[in-house]
């Protein structure tokens, strides 16, 4: 059927009519189109309603020819009417003129006006006619399966009328969307939302916005494209689409889909069915065998039940993951369905009874018009009406199948018996013929057989469609290509087409819609600019895909030329009696060729009538203006222009109002003209205009800028409060992503005259790549602007302006532009270029930007300039002089940034000297020094040495002096001593031996030697200093006094630090020395009494400290005259830290059989010591035999209950902590049984 569908076409168009008033105007118009259009009349714009007016309007609409009466017609009739036809396939619309000539023509003479805007939509209901706006408008969309996508647009409707809302709706290929779990509409009053939930490819296609007023509508379309989710597994198909169903019955329903844009490493080998149960999880498979055929009948359904269903697609790669589910639908008989939808019968008031036939227990009556539906190899579908007598229970029937030739009928449905009068077969041999027939039965007996169909053999009925013709593909814009295509020819039951792409050589093809499309033209968007593209096409419908068509010619990805878009702004220039002058600006886009010229129409208006369109010129004009001439004084004149570039003439632009041929006499000035944006930001833009075309009876001095957002109920705000001359103005404080509207006001000596025409909206939005001028000064100090342009169209210029004038003094300026980027370049940059520099680029959207050179922006432009012109080579270190060894001199310097060309000229006293015997140069060119060295210096050397470099136009010099007192400081007698032989002892009692000397201009320290100190070192030091020019000595005293004063410090720094530690051998005293020899004795006194070692003491360690020990010691090193002492003090250590058993044990203890033992030891120690009992050597533990108790860290006892010879042994305490261990003294316990007499 979908081959059958056409869009509405208009046979007989309805014609315009003049009239009197008080007559009756019909208007006709016959359209064809299939399924068969509806008709709708608009006057001016406006949905005529001839159901509220009917004393006004009458419509009909009789087979395809439909009218329009207009009733008792009078002035206000006087519009545009318009048929618009709209089916499934598109809508086109007809307009015809309706003039109603009034007997008061005055009306007309006071008003002219309103014969080309006679109220145009105006709403009686509101008494206004509303204007709608679609700004901020959404774009050509992707998106991915399983994302959220939401499309919205800035709708501005006005007048605001209080609790008025215009009707928003929103289609996807031309067919009305309603709110669904997969779709969202929202309308907040001034923007309009689509949002698509959970996105799949049944998603993608046209999708258009339509704002509905009482006064007509506005519209915005673009394309929105679903690609497919990632595959799970490489090589499988994408999920098939759009599955719907059909023919739903009792127990069967025909499933279709659409098959995929990507089949995967290898073709589809067919589909799986699934189907669920509304309201439960689980997905049956409907079928076992993969098949070939976009549809397929699902029996065995339970009535009564509501499914929904998804495919699956198979090839030798897998299956592919499943198509969005279909609606749900219900197993139910077509008739129940349709009493359940249709309307209830109206309550009359009155009950009626009737007496039903007795029918049952009747036999039901044969099927009749059995017909074969769909065959294909893997099923045969019949179908079939149900008999007209089958009673009230209802009846199931029985299908039966013969081979051709034969009079062998067998039962098909052996399983169930079947419900609906449908039915599928799925178990016949490919290529036999077969015979069918149909019987129904109920609980009183089975009917007789239906009419057998005609023979059929088992094949496919559906070929697959024929290869599309050749592909061609034309430019259209920077990112999309136009591919056009022959219609697959006697192709049944067609789906749609596939358009793949492939960039040249990648030979990978890519699809270009993932929904096949009806038509034979489809626009690929989302390209590359610049790839060489080719396109291929193919069919496809229930039988499968076509093969593909032959591929396009290769075509750059690049916007196309076309017919320029209209001259804009048609105004009048100058007036006088006998003619007029008209002016306009050319188009924004110019269709990516130059504006060749242009053609001027005119049509004159008198009296309610509008005359036809006549030439002006018929030549083409270079210029943006004309002197109509030879015109009639007090006439009113429509004037309006075409454009012409190499491709041809465009449309004609929106006629001037109405224009009359007089003088003007007004005193304030009239109407600013042109108003237009550029450099549209964030915060601002830059408004310009034109004077208005009438002074009035002064010149104009100054303009007032006026803004406001493009909201309901915004008032007009001035942009400035004092009058500016200038013809344009930038306009700050604006908000980012709002929308705004501007007017222009001029004022003379006799005041401010009214408002231009309001410009906007104008959203504030700086757009992705946008650029600004920027300014540049190259390696020869050339000053320059730059202005680059990321969407350069066919045809696009840049155009540069000062303070947004033409320039027309090309001397200041001279451009050069190569590809995307435009230089100007400064010739002689002076005061005279401070301005305001802008640069437009043609057939954009708008690029464009300024930059405002300032006169201290210029001076600083100047100094680079001059820095670039006349470079400066910089030196990292200034000229410097070192003196070497034997009295040779170096001067030197290091270059900072060069290159490989840079020369170096050595000059003394401005002499140039070269290398030879008593010079030596050297450049190294990796480390950038420069070195120059002499022998020796003489006093014939005084004055001044230079390195001139030189390095392509850039030039460097340092110099160094050496005059008067600074070349004395050079010549000095030979080596000598600054500071004298000294002696230093360092921490670890090293003795150091220093001086400071000074060689050739050159002072530094020096350490001769360092010894560890003994009194066999002492004797005299010397050191000599000694070259060709001279000597010096120094002497240090070792002996007597100045042996004993280096001793002293020697002594002082011998022992560092002295101490005391506790540890498990008892208290150690310590002290340490940082140098040591065999000249050196350590003594240790306690108390000023010499200790020598025993068993208690060993020098410097307290085995067994007891109380007496307490006290201070002193260490003592001497060499036998002189020495160092220190002092420990033991009389602070309060506590003897390591464990010990100091007591309560008994040597031996005896004790009776059965009396109870204790054992009581006391404890001593810091930290506390840990405490356990031995019996035997082997530890004892607390249990119910022995009680072990530890008591305030002081007292360990023991003790047995009950006595037992077992109990004799040797029992022991010992105590532990981290400074030692103790036993207590060893104790033997014999233990006897009772007394014996």
């Amino acid at each position: 059927i979908d081959n059958l569908t056409h869009p509405p076409e208009f046979i007989v168009r309805p014609r315009g009519q003049t009239v009197w008033e008080g007559k009756t105007v019909k208007l006709h118009c016959t359209v064809a189109g299939w399924p068969k259009p509806r008709v709708a009349w608009y006057k001016n714009n406006v949905l005529i309603d001839a159901k509220t007016h009917p004393d006004k309007y009458t419509v009909e609409s009789n087979y395809n020819m439909h009218s329009l009466e207009i009733k008792n017609c009078d002035f206000l009739d006087t519009a545009q009417y318009r048929a618009s036809s709209l089916n499934i396939k598109g809508e086109r619309s007809c307009i015809a003129t309706v003039v109603i000539k009034s007997r008061g023509e005055r009306i007309l003479e006071k008003h002219p006006n309103s014969v080309f805007s006679p109220s145009d939509g105006f709403c009686e209901e509101h008494g206004v006619t509303f204007h709608a706006d679609i700004i901020e408008s959404f774009e050509v969309a992707f998106g991915r399966e399983g994302e959220t996508l939401s499309l919205g647009c800035t709708v501005i409707v006005y007048p605001t009328i209080k609790r008025y809302q215009p009707d928003v709706v929103w289609y996807r290929d031309g067919v009305a969307l309603s709110e669904s779990k997969w779709v969202h509409s929202h309308w907040s009053g001034d923007k309009a939302t689509l949002t698509l939930v959970h996105l799949n490819k049944e998603d993608e296609g046209l999708y258009t916005l339509r704002v509905n007023t009482k006064s007509g509508f506005q519209t915005h379309s673009a394309y929105v494209f679903v690609r497919d989710e990632e595959v799970e597994l490489e090589g499988v198909p994408v999920a098939p689409l759009d599955v719907l169903c059909h023919d739903a019955n009792k127990d069967y329903v025909v499933v279709t889909w659409k098959q995929p844009a990507v089949e995967g490493e290898s073709p589809i080998l067919g589909y799986l069915i699934d189907r669920c149960e509304v309201g439960q999880h689980h997905w049956a498979q409907c079928n076992e065998t993969p098949v070939k055929y976009a549809r397929f009948p699902v029996t065995g359904l339970i009535e009564g039940k509501t499914y929904t269903f998804r495919v699956r697609a198979i090839n030798r790669a897998g299956v592919s993951r499943p198509s969005r589910a279909s609606d749900p639908v219900t197993a139910i008989d077509p008739h129940d369905r349709a009493r359940h939808r249709g309307p209830s019968a109206p309550f009359t008031g009155m009950i009626k009874f009737t007496e039903e036939d007795a029918t049952v227990g009747v036999v039901p009556g044969e099927p009749t018009d059995l017909v074969v539906t769909e065959a294909t190899k893997s099923y045969v579908v019949l179908a079939w009406t149900p008999p007209t007598q089958r009673g009230h229970e209802g009846v199931m029937y029985i299908v039966e199948k013969c081979i051709a030739g034969t009079d062998c009928w067998q039962r098909a449905n052996t399983g169930i018996p079947v419900k609906s009068p449908r039915f599928a077969l799925f178990d016949l041999a490919e290529g036999n013929t077969y015979s069918f027939r149909v019987r129904c039965f109920n609980s009183a007996g089975v009917s007789e057989s239906s009419a057998p169909t005609a023979p059929i053999t088992v094949g496919d009925m559906l070929d697959l469609p024929a290869a599309p013709g050749p592909a061609v593909a034309t430019r259209n814009t920077d990112t999309s290509v136009v591919v056009s295509w022959g219609a697959s020819k006697d192709v049944k039951h067609l789906v749609g087409y596939y358009i793949d792409h492939s960039v040249v050589g990648s030979n990978v093809w890519t699809p270009c819609n993932n929904k096949p499309v009806k038509e034979t033209r489809f626009v690929c968007h989302g390209l590359t600019t610049g790839d060489l593209c080719v396109f291929r096409v193919k069919a496809v419908n229930a039988a499968g895909y076509s093969a593909t068509s032959v591929e396009s010619e290769a075509v750059v990805v690049k916007a196309a030329i076309a017919v320029s878009d209209v001259p804009i702004g048609v105004h009048l220039v100058e007036a006088a009696r006998d003619y007029m002058v008209v002016g306009w600006k050319e188009p924004i886009v110019t269709g990516g060729a130059d504006i060749r010229g242009y053609f001027v129409d005119y049509r004159t208006v008198k009296a309610g009538f509008i005359g036809q369109w006549r030439e002006l010129n018929h030549k083409a004009l270079t210029t943006t203006s004309y002197k109509a001439e030879n015109l009639k004084e007090n006439y009113f004149y429509q004037f309006q222009v075409r454009a012409v570039n190499m491709v041809g003439i465009s449309e004609a632009s929106l006629p001037s109002m109405a224009l009359e041929c007089k003088e003007y006499t007004l005193a304030k000035p009239g109407v600013p003209r042109c108003l237009h944006v550029l450099e549209v930001r964030n915060t601002s833009v830059v408004l310009l205009w034109e004077p208005p075309t009438f002074d009035g009876r002064s010149p104009v001095n100054g303009y007032y800028v006026d803004l406001k957002e493009a909201a309901p109920g915004e008032d007009w705000k001035g942009a400035n409060n004092k009058a500016t001359k200038l013809k344009y103005m930038k306009v700050n404080g604006l908000i980012a992503g709002r929308s705004y509207v501007f007017r222009v006001r001029a004022q003379n000596l006799a005041g401010v005259g009214e408002p231009s025409t309001v410009l906007g909206p104008v959203l504030a939005l700086t757009m992705p790549g946008t650029h600004e001028i920027v300014l540049d000064v190259d390696d020869d100090g050339v000053i320059s602007m730059i202005f680059e342009c990321s969407k350069m169209a066919e045809g696009s210029k840049f155009v540069w302006s000062k303070n947004y004038k033409a320039m027309t003094d090309t001397s200041r300026l001279t451009i050069v532009t190569e590809g995307s980027r435009s230089r100007a370049i400064f010739n002689e940059p002076s005061l005279e270029d401070l301005g305001i520099f802008s640069c437009e680029v043609t057939n954009t959207d708008g690029v464009s930007a300024s930059y405002n050179l300032t006169e201290a922006g210029l001076k600083h432009l100047l100094d680079i300039s001059h820095d670039h012109k006349f470079p400066i080579i910089p030196f990292k270190t200034e000229m410097a002089m070192d003196l070497l060894e034997k009295g040779r001199v170096r001067f030197w310097t290091q270059v900072e940034k060069f290159t490989s060309d840079c020369k170096v000229e050595y000059v003394f006293n401005d002499v140039i000297v070269e290398n030879g015997k008593k010079y030596t140069m050297n450049f190294d060119k990796n480390t950038g020094i420069i070195e120059m060295f002499m022998d020796s210096l003489m006093v014939t050397d005084e004055g001044t040495f230079t390195f001139n470099l030189i390095d392509g136009k850039a030039k460097g010099s340092t110099s160094l002096v050496l005059i008067g007192e600074v070349t004395q400081s050079v010549f000095l007698p030979g080596p000598h001593f600054v500071d004298y032989l000294d002696f230093e002892v360092t921490p670890e009692c090293n003795v150091l031996l220093k001086a400071t000397v000074r060689f050739y201009n050159r002072t530094s320290s020096c350490l001769f030697f360092g010894l560890q100190l003994c009194r066999k070192d002492a004797g005299m030091y010397e050191v000599k200093l000694k070259d060709d020019r001279g000597k010096d000595i120094s002497l240090f005293n070792l002996t007597d006094a100045g042996t004993e004063t280096l001793l002293s410090w020697f002594y002082s720094n011998l022992l560092r630090r002295s101490g005391v530690l506790s540890t498990e051998h008892g208290i150690v005293l310590y002290s340490l020395v940082t140098h040591h020899n065999e000249e050196l004795q350590v003594t240790w006194l306690q108390k000023y009494i010499h200790i020598t070692a025993s068993d208690t003491y060993v020098p410097s360690l307290v085995n067994e400290p007891t109380e007496k020990d307490k006290g201070k010691y002193t260490i003592n090193i001497s060499d036998g005259k002189d020495g160092v002492k220190r002092v420990c003090d033991l009389s602070g250590q309060g506590r003897i830290y390591r464990a010990r058993v100091v007591g309560g044990l008994p040597d031996v203890v005896t004790i009776q059989e059965g009396k109870s033992l204790n054992l009581t030891g006391n404890v001593w120690g810091d930290p506390t010591p840990e405490v356990s009992w031995l019996k035997n050597d082997k530890e004892l533990v607390s249990d119910e035999r022995y009680a072990l108790k530890f008591e305030n860290g002081k007292f360990a006892s023991i003790t047995i209950a009950s006595v037992t010879p077992t109990d004799s042994g040797k029992y022991a305490l010992l105590v532990k902590n981290k400074y030692g261990t103790e036993a207590g003294d060893s104790e033997t316990m014999c233990l006897q049984g009772p007394w014996t007499h």
